[in-house]
């Protein structure tokens, strides 16, 4: 719970998009939530419709703050998101440098919060100024707009995949193994005797270079000893019809 940020809602108008950021959140491991002056009040049967399962477990704790000095007073660093306030001189991250640097200063036990604005035009001057550093998501400039719930669910998308230890790419083995050299080999010499018989290599002159085709074909493919029966199979069927 401490070594993680303060995902904090500014002035939210609509209960489903408060619901929405917390299932995005929990999606990604984040539990803590703050709410800065909800326009609809607290609680909100909405908020609670719309987050389902993280209802309780990101809603129900949730802190709720009538301003945002009060909602980040014991903060140490605070990042806003925002598509404006570039005239102001503060660092713009990106949601995956910011991520990362939240990971950092939260392992070192510093308090960290996540300014997120209100749906109609986000964080206003007033509340950047407060910020550390801003928060930019890299979208289409000619249609920049985001969704509450969905500014949410990058930043904890970012959150979530830095502390992962998903392998970026996987191949599930299902009730197999990949074959062995030997078996390909095996494989090779079992459809070159076959199609040798069935006068597949013509002419002679270039049969060997028929021949080296298809056994570079074989070697190449990322065969599992099921591919490698599967066409074992397939080959004594076709050779058992008339």
């Amino acid at each position: 719970m401490t070594e993680q940020p303060i995902f904090t809602l500014v002035r939210p108008q609509m209960g489903e998009n408060i619901g929405a950021a917390a299932r995005a959140m929990l999606n990604f491991g984040l539990t803590r939530m703050r709410i800065v002056d909800p326009r609809d009040g607290w609680p909100n049967p909405r908020a609670v419709a719309m987050a389902s399962g993280a209802a309780t477990r990101v809603l129900d704790p949730a802190g709720i703050f009538p301003s945002l000095p009060e909602a980040v007073a014991d903060c140490a660093v605070v990042f806003a998101t925002t598509a404006r306030g570039r005239e102001l001189t503060k660092p713009v991250l990106t949601p995956e440098r910011a991520m990362a640097e939240a990971r950092a200063l939260t392992a070192k036990g510093q308090r960290v919060a996540v300014l997120f604005g209100p749906e109609r035009a986000g964080l206003e001057n007033d509340d950047i100024a407060r910020a550390t550093a801003l928060i930019s998501i890299p979208v289409n400039p000619e249609f920049a707009s985001l969704n509450l719930g969905q500014a949410v669910l990058l930043c904890a998308y970012e959150w979530g995949r830095q502390g992962s230890d998903q392998p970026a790419e996987a191949m599930p083995m299902a009730k197999t193994d990949w074959a062995t050299r030997i078996e390909i080999d095996r494989l090779g010499d079992h459809w070159e005797e076959r199609l040798d018989e069935a006068g597949f290599f013509f002419p002679d002159t270039k049969a060997e270079g028929m021949k080296m085709n298809l056994r570079n074909l074989w070697s190449r493919m990322p065969l599992t000893r099921a591919d490698v029966q599967t066409l074992h199979g397939m080959l004594r069927q076709l050779l058992r019809r008339p």
